[in-house]
């Protein structure tokens, strides 16, 4: 993803049919609708979203002490941008944004850590 292109995005939460709560993180380009969906998965699973919890609205975790949060832009972009190295961005649809999640914790902890590569691992 170049410097020059720009998204708009959504954040939202909500229960679906099935009775399980989901964040939904959508990016809007050129009449183009992308959106990262984010089941909350079962106990133990390590899949935890806000679950319609307004306290922590727009919060994931996965049970490690890994924490993002979809409404800051610093996280839509390292999403965007794994998105975008993985090729997933080729046109709308619905993504698993699980799937993008540990890429994403690995690439926000290293941007908050002066003098550490991009791609390293979080420290302890």
């Amino acid at each position: 993803m170049d410097e020059q292109t720009t998204y708009f995005w959504s954040y939202r939460q909500k229960r679906g049919r099935d009775g399980v709560w989901r964040d939904a993180l959508t990016l809007y380009r050129d009449g183009t609708r992308t959106r990262f969906v984010f089941h909350a998965g079962e106990a133990g699973s390590g899949r935890y979203t806000s679950e319609g919890g307004y306290w922590m609205e727009g919060c994931l975790a996965d049970g490690r002490g890994n924490l993002l949060n979809l409404r800051e832009p610093g996280v839509v972009r390292a999403l965007v941008d794994e998105a975008g190295r993985r090729g997933l961005l080729t046109g709308a649809g619905e993504l698993d944004g699980w799937e993008l999640f540990r890429a994403v914790v690995v690439s926000r902890s290293a941007a908050a850590t002066a003098g550490v590569p991009p791609g390293s691992p979080p420290g302890p």
